[in-house]
Order: structure tokens, then C-alpha cells, then sequence
């Protein structure tokens, strides 16, 4: 957005700053939606609307949702629901529903809910004061799903809850259109921010004493302004005063640069962490999909990662079921798996989206009690895999990034290592925040038992 546009748009929503209202809001989905609704409490906080930590106080009830989950779609609607009783006040309350799911469905929710008073997709929280003061106004509902060539939001700084990592977002939408992804379709076309605005955002941040950041795009490697690539942006948010830790997600493995590997294996501030989605392991369903690769493309990326930075920790996302996957094919995927070790995996069962081409092509034939069998045994697989991994760790020691208490044992607190495993350890004079020094002694599949130790 230009200087115009951005004077416009102030302009516009200027005229309805609602000092005093209450505004609750919750979150569904992705770390990118985390981080937008950051940004809507910076866009609403500015207008003069508070935030309140339920949604019985509140004038305004917001919902910012997810698509790419049939179980997100379901925790909404039925969240919408139970929110509509709180019409049976005397109090007027403004509902509304933001992000992705209003992207993609918002003639279904504003016809069909009667609990739904107000649409927003991800490029239009600019106008939820206008949006906001026009449903209050009694106009009827009112929504902006309107897709941006421009928009990124660097201009806005967000409002972060407490926590000791801070997300960024450095680019949005997507251009690959993956077959059974929503995301092209509920957040446009891709477009980064400068790597100027993400820096001086990560200054900041580390002048508020965040000292971990993660850095998200739908595909970062596809970052590009003004000829920089996400290798040379990575490095300066490294190099900021402060920052220890710089993460980021989630790379596409059809076009992983060297230049971004090098910068992950020699910065010290760069964690060696990748998360490498591989969704299938049969060349056919990767060719439905449009992933753009080979299981053996895959295979020697993967392997040249292993080589290039030794011991990185590789996660991944598996999708089971997808249309016409036959039961040999799920045995590739299971073979990649093998053969890759991820240290953990996100396994979900295919779900048709609206909107996208598979939903329109392919009918979603495979049944769910051979989803069940496929992902039950798949988990397993992965689990032992996990557990071998982690236990490779035993007698290690790690610097741990301390989160929180472990909400198992009040006795405990759990942080992160470097790598992005979650490790335990004795809960004595820390603080969220504070970086430990740890001698693994135990492991889960999905997490690392520790013992304070000094260097």
C-alpha cells in the first residue's frame, strides 16, 4: 500500500473509533494466524477499542479461523453457536468471523448463521473499525473479503501477548497451489514485506526483550524484495543486537536454496531446525498434489541437508488419503519415512476444501476406516521413530530456552532446545525467558527429560 492509500485508509477508519468498546477475540489455525491476530488487536487497540479476556464482557466477539482443517471448520461452527446465546442480553454484541474460513465461505456463514454479523478476510483488517461501527450501526451484516496485491501490514506494529517468541510475518499468500490447499485462494497472490520493515520489527522486538523470533511465510524460500532473497534476509534478522534465535517456517522442498542451507549450518543465531513438509511419498499422488518434486527428489534433499548440517532436526507434514491413494501408495509414503527419520511429523487425514482443485476434480473416495488404519499405523511408525531419535540425545548436553511451567507437574518447567524439542527439567529459580544449560537424561517420543547442569 502506498502513502495515499495508507493516509485514505486511516482517513476512512478514523471516523469510527469506538473508544471504550470491548473487543474478545480467538484464535483458530496456523502460527500466520497468530501473528494477524496480533495485528488486529495493534488495528483495534489504536481506534480505542479494548481487549477483555472473555467474551461475556465483551461488545464485539471475533473468531479468526482457518480453512485448511475440516476440524478447525467444525470448532468454529460450533463455537458460533455457544456464542449466540450471548445475544439473549439486553446488550448488543457484535459477532464476527475473520481470516481464512471468511474468506472461503463467507456467503455460507453470512446467509446461513444467524450468529455471524461481520466478514473479514486476511487482507481487509485494516477496515474492522469501519466493519465494526457499520454492524452496530444496525446496516445489516457487512463484510470485506477483497484479496491485496499490496497489503503486508508493515506499517502496523502488532500487540503480543506474553511469551518468550514473537512471530513475523515476512511475506503472505502463495503462489504454488497445491491441488488440495485453500491458502492461494483465501490469502492472494504472494507479496514480501521489505527486508527493512523486518528487521527494524526485530529490533524492536528485541528491545522489548525477546530474544527468540520466527519468521513465517507460506513459503519463505519464494521471499524476494528488492532482489534479496530469504538467505540474505535471515542473516540481518540474526544479526539484530540481542536475538539469540531465529526460526522460521515453512520452506518448500522444490526449491530449497544452498544459500539459505549455508546460513542455517554457519549462523549461530540461525536454530537447526527445518520443517520440510513432504505430504506424500508416491511420485503419482505428489503429481495430484502439484508438490512440484519426486519422493527420490525429496530423498536427496533431505540427505543433502543431513550432509550439509549435521545433526539439524527435519519435521514434517504428511497428508493420508488423499483421492485414488491406494494402499501400495501409502506404503511409499511409509518407505520415505523410513528412510528420511523426521524426528516428528504432522499426519492428518485428506479433507476436501472448498475452493480447491482437488475438491473439484477428485472425489474423496478413500474410506474413513482405511484413513483410521493408515494414520493409526502411520503415528506408530513415527513414534518409534521419534523415540529413537530423542534417545540419540541422552547424555547430550543443550542450552534450553525456558517457556513455561510443564503443565503435567507444577514442580517442572519445559523450554525448548536449539533444535526445537521440547525439554523437561526441575523447576527451581527460573524465568520464562532465561537460557539453561542441561544434561539430557531421559527420553519420549515427544520429549526430552533434562538436568540443570553448568558448561
Amino acid at each position: 500500500m502506498n502513502s495515499d492509500e495508507k493516509k485514505i485508509t486511516t482517513v476512512a477508519n478514523n471516523i469510527h473509533n469506538q473508544p471504550g468498546l470491548h473487543f474478545y477475540l480467538e484464535t483458530y489455525g496456523c502460527q500466520m494466524n497468530e501473528y494477524d491476530s496480533e495485528l488486529v488487536r495493534s488495528i483495534l487497540g489504536n481506534h480505542g477499542f479494548i481487549e477483555t479476556a472473555e467474551p461475556e464482557g465483551a461488545d464485539v466477539v471475533l473468531l479468526n479461523t482457518c480453512s485448511v482443517r475440516e476440524n478447525a471448520h467444525n470448532k468454529v461452527h460450533g463455537r458460533l453457536q455457544r456464542l449466540g446465546q450471548l445475544r439473549d442480553g439486553p446488550k448488543k454484541i457484535v459477532i464476527g468471523v475473520l481470516g481464512c474460513m471468511a474468506q472461503n465461505l463467507k456467503m455460507e456463514l453470512l446467509e446461513n448463521s444467524v450468529y455471524v454479523d461481520l466478514t473479514a478476510g486476511p487482507d481487509s483488517y485494516r477496515r474492522l473499525p469501519s466493519l465494526i461501527g457499520e454492524a452496530r450501526d444496525g446496516r445489516g451484516k457487512t463484510s470485506d473479503i477483497d484479496l491485496s496485491e499490496f497489503e503486508t501490514y508493515d506499517d502496523i506494529y502488532p500487540v503480543r501477548r506474553e511469551g518468550v517468541n514473537a512471530w513475523i510475518a515476512v511475506m503472505r499468500g502463495c503462489d504454488n497451489f497445491c491441488t488440495f490447499c485453500v491458502v492461494p485462494y483465501t490469502r492472494g497472490r504472494e507479496r514480501s514485506r521489505s527486508l527493512e520493515s523486518v528487521v527494524e520489527e526485530t529490533a524492536r522486538l528485541a528491545s522489548e526483550g525477546y530474544s527468540q523470533v520466527t519468521l513465517l511465510g507460506q513459503n519463505v524460500n519464494s521471499y524476494v524484495h528488492d532482489g534479496r532473497d530469504f538467505a540474505v534476509l535471515i542473516r540481518a534478522a540474526a544479526d539484530v543486537p540481542g536475538i539469540k534465535r531465529i526460526r522460521f517456517t515453512s520452506p518448500h522442498p522444490k526449491d530449497f536454496p544452498d544459500s539459505l542451507l549455508l546460513a542455517v549450518a554457519d549462523h549461530p543465531h540461525i536454530c537447526k531446525h527445518i520443517h520440510l513438509p513432504l505430504q506424500a511419498g508416491s511420485d503419482r499422488i505428489l503429481k495430484m498434489m502439484r508438490r512440484n518434486y519426486t519422493s527420490a527428489e525429496f530423498l536427496k534433499l533431505a540427505e543433502h541437508i543431513r550432509e550439509t548440517i549435521p545433526g539439524i532436526t527435519l519435521t514434517t507434514d504428511i497428508i493420508l488419503g488423499f483421492p485414488s491413494e491406494t494402499r501400495e501408495e501409502f506404503e511409499e509414503t511409509v518407505e520415505v519415512m523410513k528412510k528420511v527419520r523426521f524426528d516428528s511429523a504432522f499426519i492428518f487425514n485428506y479433507s476436501e476444501r472448498k475452493g480447491t482443485v482437488a475438491k473439484r476434480r477428485w472425489k474423496d473416495d478413500i474410506p474413513p476406516e482405511e484413513k483410521k488404519y493408515r494414520i493409526t499405523l502411520l503415528n506408530e511408525i513415527q513414534k518409534e521413530i521419534s523415540l529413537d531419535q530423542n534417545r540419540g540425545h541422552i547424555g547430550e548436553r543443550h542450552q534450553i530456552l525456558v517457556e513455561a511451567p510443564s503443565k503435567r507437574n507444577d514442580s517442572e518447567w519445559y523450554g525448548r532446545a536449539e533444535s526445537n524439542k521440547i525439554v523437561i527439567f526441575q523447576r527451581t529459580d527460573q524465568q520464562a525467558g532465561d537460557y539453561i544449560d542441561v544434561k539430557i537424561v531421559k527420553a519420549t517420543s515427544n520429549t526430552l527429560k533434562g538436568e540443570i547442569t553448568g558448561r
